[in-house]
């Protein structure tokens, strides 16, 4: 099987990981970059890891995808707030058959983008990893790291499988999953609770799950987010729930994305992480009201932040 040629659209926490991970293996890589462009051109990409720190001397980076070549799989590692630019950014780095593989928090993700652009090949990604960039070409990784690809729209899911194995390759864990969308709700049962908690609380995992109050307010989310998906067509039992929270008693303290972006005052991925899934539910005739008390928490504290962000900005 030929050799696959990856580009990474946003090498941030998750792109400069598993990006770094492929490129470390001796996979061929494109590295799409922002602000520290320049920085990871000259010095290069440095990814302090759990499972062993690495360095990238040399890295294949840009900073537009104009001037990158064309490629066969599409790692996007955007926050879904930025998604709304994919129809300009994608189009200068696809060729018949690449596969874009939206790897994303969040519910209905492939869907938004096969509207925009129906002609890709889509396929959804999600990551089971504790990692965030630290600094100007430097990431760090505290805790898990696994993979999880599945198909949305692929005839075959042959190429999937050659990425899966040039992932588990690169030390990654990767599997592939029969249905994205039950995979994707069962990703939601920890981002919801977590993510949205640690803001409006102005805390991290760890506090969460010590205290008892919290716990139990963590725990009932995840339940409710599992009774919606089962509403939706998507079979999960409760124990789920008490197995994610075990799985969170052993992770590093921890500060879930969403509080990152909240704390360095970036967008915030509400609409795929709460809004989503709550007007889903409510479609199936399930009200999911905890959780839809907690978006309207993150809306008013969104609101804030824009506030805030606004009155800071310098005058022109």
């Amino acid at each position: 099987m030929a050799r696959l040629r990856y580009g990474v659209i946003g090498t941030g926490g998750l792109g400069g990981y598993y990006g770094g991970r492929l490129a470390h293996s001796g996979r061929d890589v494109h590295f799409l970059l922002n602000s520290d462009y320049e920085y990871v051109r000259m010095n290069g990409l440095q990814v302090d890891s759990v499972n062993g720190d690495f360095r990238l001397d040399q890295v294949s980076a840009y900073q537009t995808t104009t001037d990158m070549p064309r490629c066969d799989v599409l790692l996007v590692c955007l926050k879904t707030t930025h998604n709304h630019l994919l129809p300009a950014i994608l189009p200068p780095v696809i060729c018949p058959g690449s596969v874009v593989i939206m790897i994303q928090n969040g519910l209905g993700i492939e869907e938004e983008l096969y509207h925009r652009m129906p002609h890709l090949n889509i396929a959804g990604g999600l990551a089971f990893i504790g990692a965030g960039k630290t600094g100007p070409g430097h990431i760090t990784h505290l805790d898990l790291g696994s993979l999880v690809l599945g198909g949305y729209n692929l005839e075959t899911i042959k190429i999937l499988q050659q990425v899966c194995d040039d992932f588990q390759g690169a030390g990654v864990p990767c599997s592939i999953s029969e249905n994205l969308d039950a995979s994707r709700w069962q990703k939601l049962v920890w981002n919801v609770p977590f993510n949205g908690m640690s803001v409006v609380l102005n805390t991290t995992t760890d506090q969460i799950v010590s205290n008892p109050s919290t716990r139990q307010l963590a725990l009932e989310m995840m339940l409710e987010v599992i009774y919606a998906a089962n509403h939706c067509g998507v079979s999960m039992n409760e124990g789920l729930a008490v197995r994610m929270m075990e799985m969170t008693d052993g992770m590093v303290p921890y500060a879930p994305s969403m509080k990152l972006d909240y704390d360095f005052d970036r967008p915030m991925e509400i609409d795929a992480i709460y809004t989503r899934p709550v007007q889903k539910a409510a479609q199936a005739g399930f009200e999911m009201k905890a959780v839809a008390m907690l978006e309207k928490q993150l809306r008013f504290i969104e609101a804030r932040q824009k506030l805030k962000v606004k009155t800071t900005e310098p005058n022109e």
